[in-house]
């Protein structure tokens, strides 16, 4: 006997009975002459489907169909309903009824759409625990305990729905923004498709329009003889992610931008006109604003990618998620490496604490994958996570300035340029480690922007 079950509520008798007849062999089926007799058990012995009387006494099927989506909300309920009255029915569909069938009865026809329900559920089922399987493996950077990820996460729920809108993902390296690409195309009307990611960064410049729109035989020199068909062809009806969108051609911007406007393109080197339906996110840890305004990037099309922005904060922005994901990595590689730490030592998390993050949570997790490989049970310490250097910086830090920097020699010194010189190596070196970005070099420095942007090119100057 099959296992799905079903519950028959009809207050005549005879149908009851001919429903269960005709079905008893492939289901187990349940009949009730009342909706208040089926929620009676529901709850405790829930069925796989629902047929449902949209004619009952006392709570009628409206009534009752409402009731049982409370209890739950993908459980497939088919209406039986005397004649078509087509307000009712709509009201039913609107309230979630998986289809209806009208009296009298074809067994037949009640047979298939019955196995259409089940299958249809079944097929669900399936996608969300295939959604649930994905963003699991994928977003382990957002375990959390702040409400700047929650709200992120938020966020990302409600505009995956959109299987079309631009999504611009804002944030620095390391924060997780190829997961954020994965969890909106998974959580979206387009997880079916492929999601097609391309590192504008990776590709040469004068590549990358060939490699996005794809191009026709003999478009350029060493072009395939038979063409070759783009990445955004590649992502029809899924997603489109472009990584380090900041770093594409004006050319190429200017393509793009046709394309998110109009939905069309040509090839390099072709004359017909390629129509493709994909959502594009894009993501980048520069400046994206600032680059607009020196011209770098161009206005319209960063207003285009970003319908909507999602703004991912760094590491040092949510201190209070630093233990919980180092906790969760040390779990995490734990398994993988068939190791047995118990915990992070105090004094290894107040360094983890303490520390400046420039990789973000790529960092932590390299750096708890490290300590799980080359440190000694039961406890993570510094030493493991390579945090030597950094716990001699911190004591350097209080000791008097005397002991660590160059005595004043006894022809003198030129404190302006002095002053001018460590200024200048500071600005520089932050400049370096936040690859280019002047916003995140300023917090580097604990400056705002301007004040940032201002000394540097003062010191330039000099």
């Amino acid at each position: 006997m099959n296992a799905d079950s079903l519950f028959v509520v009809d207050d005549e008798e005879s149908i009851r009975d001919a429903i269960s007849m005709a079905l008893e062999d492939d289901y187990t089926v349940r009949t009730f002459a009342s909706a208040e007799a089926a929620l009676a058990v529901v709850e405790a012995s829930p069925p796989d489907l629902i047929l449902l009387d949209i004619g009952l006494p006392g709570m009628n099927g409206i009534e009752a169909l409402r009731a049982f989506k409370e209890f739950g909300p993908h459980l497939p309920v088919v209406m039986i309903t005397a004649y078509e009255d087509i307000q009712t029915v709509i009201a039913a569909m609107k309230l979630g009824a998986y289809d209806y069938v009208v009296k009298p009865l074809h067994l037949d026809g009640l047979a298939v759409t019955i196995r259409n329900a089940l299958e249809t559920v079944r097929l669900h089922r399936e996608v969300r625990d295939l959604q649930a399987q994905v963003l699991q493996e994928n977003l382990p950077y957002f375990v959390s305990a702040s409400d700047a990820i929650q709200d992120v996460m938020g966020l990302i729920a409600k505009v995956a729905k959109s299987p079309d809108t631009p999504i611009l993902i804002l944030g620095e390296t390391g924060t997780g923004k190829e997961l954020i690409a994965r969890a909106i195309h998974y959580q979206s009307p387009n997880y079916k498709a492929p999601l097609v990611t391309v590192n504008c960064a990776a590709i040469p410049r004068d590549l990358i329009e060939s490699e996005l729109f794809g191009y026709e035989k003999g478009a350029f020199s060493g072009a395939s003889a038979s063409g070759k068909k783009g990445l955004i062809e590649a992502a029809s009806e899924g997603t489109l992610f472009l990584d380090e969108v900041g770093d594409l051609s004006p050319e190429a911007q200017a393509k793009l931008l046709r394309f998110l406007e109009q939905g069309e393109f040509y090839r390099v080197g072709g004359t017909h006109k390629l129509s493709v339906r994909t959502r594009v996110v894009s993501a980048t840890n520069k400046d994206i604003e600032q680059m607009t305004a020196d011209g770098r990037f161009r206005n319209d099309l960063y207003f285009r990618l970003g319908v909507i922005k999602v703004q991912v904060p760094s590491l040092n922005e949510r201190r209070e998620d630093i233990l919980p994901l180092a906790n969760y990595f040390l779990s995490q590689f734990n398994r993988k490496f068939d190791r047995g730490f118990e915990a992070i030592s105090r004094p290894a998390e107040k360094l983890l604490l303490t520390h400046r993050w420039t990789g973000n949570v790529r960092e932590l997790k390299n750096l708890i994958e490290r300590a799980v490989l080359t440190g000694t049970e039961p406890e993570i310490t510094s030493e493991a996570m390579g945090f030597e250097k950094k716990a001699l910086q911190i004591a350097a830090i209080g000791r008097p300035a005397g002991q660590f920097l160059a005595p004043i020699p006894p022809e003198g010194l030129d404190f302006s340029a002095l002053q001018d010189e460590v200024e200048r190596y500071y600005l520089d070196a932050a400049y370096r480690l936040a690859d280019g970005n002047e916003s995140q070099a300023a917090r580097l420095l604990g400056l705002n922007h301007h004040t940032f942007r201002y000394r540097r090119k003062k010191l330039q100057r000099r």
